[in-house]
């Protein structure tokens, strides 16, 4: 084999070596090492997903696919596959970090030159976008890492307590 280019080329140099498969994630390695009542973190600390091998997922993962289709798609397309609009979230994640995602979330964005007028707005006073982002970020990171299909997840595990009060205390009900 040739020699190895820069770190970048090392690391994916040994992963092809040892028979595994990188993932992409802009928040790094997106295995749940940190469990808190149903709410999962990965080695960083940022929230993550966690799928089973029976198709179950946590469920804020869940939640995040029904408030995504609820609040993203109309932009971003079903299942974060982008449109002729807005990209596709669920390329975006493979390098987006978890803190540009909430910073461009709750600011916006615009991306205005010659070829192209795209705007996507602020939604940082939006209760139905903040209150539940993380949500909303761990169903995009399973769908970057393809641990998640397309459709509706159909197995899901019980809302966890903190989040039904949670939901309480953001929502005002």
């Amino acid at each position: 084999m040739k020699a190895c280019v820069g770190v970048v080329g090392c690391a994916v140099a040994v992963v092809v070596l040892l028979g595994g498969t990188a993932r992409a994630d802009g928040s790094g390695d997106p295995t749940a090492v940190k469990d808190d009542d149903g709410k999962y973190y990965d080695k960083a600390g940022n929230p993550t997903y966690n799928t089973k091998p029976d198709g179950r997922v946590d469920w804020y993962t869940y939640s995040g696919f029904v408030r995504y289709h609820s609040e993203c798609h109309v932009c971003h397309g079903p299942n974060g596959d982008g449109s002729s609009y807005a990209p596709a979230l669920r390329v975006s994640l493979q390098t987006m970090s978890y803190a540009d995602f909430l910073g461009v979330v709750a600011g916006g964005r615009k991306n205005v030159n010659t070829a192209n007028a795209n705007v996507m707005p602020a939604f940082g006073d939006n209760k139905n976008v903040m209150c539940v982002i993380d949500d909303i970020y761990v169903y995009l990171r399973a769908r970057a890492n393809d641990a998640l299909g397309r459709v509706r997840p159909e197995k899901r595990e019980d809302k966890p307590e903190t989040a039904k009060q949670w939901a309480t205390s953001c929502f005002g009900n």
